[in-house]
């Protein structure tokens, strides 16, 4: 049966366009606000710990970021089939898809989550860490990984909320999980109210709470919207699952391409001294922030593609793309203006240190530069995924992050020994080339759909 989800649920083959991107661009990238707001709580908790449990929490990021990728990958894969399935008007096929995928869900959350808890104490010592340092942060990711069903859950229940237009209650998860990690650390991580002191275990178990909470809400709204299937579509069903596995592994794995690209950007960064690499982590804080809204745009694309695909009305694709290219790219040529503009006050909020806010005003400067490309990319990647076509962002996400910056960056900084600031400039080059294939890929993709342009 159906139930209220705040608004009436978005129709992606009837509304005007500008109001579906609206409805999914605004919840969406407020969402992802207060989700990075989670993710900076964490680290300002941490250092009223002390600057062991800041490393810790650093130290741990790749191994945290598994987690977010393989969920990520697994809802987006599942989104995309199952707005398909919607498309077609065959809501018992979308179902289905749906109760498989929080199968496929568990099941991956308990392999990663023993897996990690396994593994990690060697990992983090091949990162470095030791001593001390090395157990809060072994206490900090198993903590993590004892919940990682969990994060899998709470992404996989949005994936058919978000396939049948409905964003707010995703939305309110990740605006009430702010909150509730803002109160929980303190109590947890110092031991208030009784409670035992657990340092940055407390941050990683309050931050486990969250996604418990947070995957109970969005089942008790699940069940409410539609019930939760009969019990045949409970029964594992290879076909299901290995549609799922391809959807999703190629969009977990470019989620995962994300992590080289910071790696590979900071050895390179490394070279011009610590600085450089201060000012490039604070400027990608800043750059993330500016980047919310034409993520929030470009997100569209997913599920509005995947049910136009499945009812036939390739036109409707071809003119959401336009309109999401045009909104995302004006907002990031507006927001390069604006971090051009206002990087020097900005990087002095967070540190007092002039050589790290040169470096940070260098980098931002050229993010500046960079910033409308990106929206391109992303809403090409989503546009391919809602197309069931996964492959394109992962090869797309390994030349940008990884093939792409190692053979520029080599050549521009290791052969030619050019300054700091052609670290920033190579993979803006970098960035710009891909945006450039992702809109051939988009044209040429669509006029195989049989849609021409205008």
């Amino acid at each position: 049966m159906n139930m209220p989800v705040g608004a009436r649920p978005l129709n992606f083959l009837e509304d005007p366009l500008p109001r579906l991107v609206a409805g999914i661009a605004v919840p969406g990238a407020l969402g992802m606000l207060f989700n990075t707001l989670f993710n900076l709580t964490d680290m300002v908790c941490a250092g009223w710990l002390g600057t062991e449990a800041v490393a810790s929490l650093s130290v741990c990021f790749p191994l945290f970021f598994l987690v977010v990728a393989v969920g990520s990958g697994i809802s987006q894969g599942t989104t995309s089939l199952i707005a398909h399935s919607l498309g077609e008007g065959n809501s018992e096929r979308a179902g289905k898809i749906f109760i498989q995928s929080l199968l496929f869900s568990l099941l991956v959350g308990l392999i990663l989550g023993a897996t990690g808890i396994l593994v990690a104490p060697a990992f983090l010592r091949f990162l470095g860490a030791s001593g001390s340092y090395l157990g809060s942060a072994v206490q900090f990711i198993r903590v993590i990984f004892a919940g990682t069903p969990f994060f899998l859950l709470v992404m996989t229940l949005n994936s058919y909320l978000s396939a049948s237009g409905r964003n707010l209650p995703y939305r309110n998860v990740l605006i009430a999980g702010f909150f509730a990690n803002c109160l929980l650390n303190p109590v947890l991580m110092w031991g208030l109210l009784g409670l035992p002191r657990l340092g940055v275990g407390g941050l990683a178990l309050a931050t486990v709470l969250v996604q418990v909470v947070g995957s109970l809400y969005l089942t008790v709204v699940m069940h409410r919207l539609r019930g939760l299937g009969p019990l045949r579509d409970w029964v594992p069903d290879a076909a299901n699952l290995r549609e799922i596995v391809r959807q999703s592994l190629p969009a977990s794995m470019n989620m995962l391409s994300i992590v080289l690209g910071v790696v590979i950007l900071t050895w390179f960064a490394k070279t011009f001294g610590k600085e450089a690499v201060a000012g490039m982590g604070l400027g990608t804080r800043i750059e993330q922030i500016i980047l919310l809204p034409a993520i929030g745009i470009s997100t569209a694309m997913l599920s509005i593609t995947g049910q136009c695909l499945g009812a036939g009305v390739h036109g409707r694709i071809r003119d959401a793309w336009y309109l999401c290219l045009k909104l995302s790219v004006s907002s990031m040529i507006l927001g390069g203006i604006v971090l051009i503009a206002c990087s020097g006050p900005v990087l002095g909020f967070f540190t007092h240190d002039p050589k790290v806010i040169v470096h940070g005003r260098i980098y931002l400067l050229v993010s500046g530069l960079t910033l409308a490309a990106y929206p391109i990319l992303f809403s090409t990647v989503f546009m391919m995924q809602g197309l069931r076509k996964p492959l394109y962002g992962l090869i797309m996400g390994f030349y940008r992050q990884i093939v792409g910056p190692v053979l520029l960056l080599t050549l521009l900084i290791k052969i030619w020994h050019l300054g700091v600031l052609w670290v920033w400039v190579g993979f803006g080059i970098v960035t710009w080339s891909a945006a450039a294939v992702a809109l051939m890929v988009g044209f040429t993709s669509l006029k195989a759909l049989g849609i021409r342009e205008g």
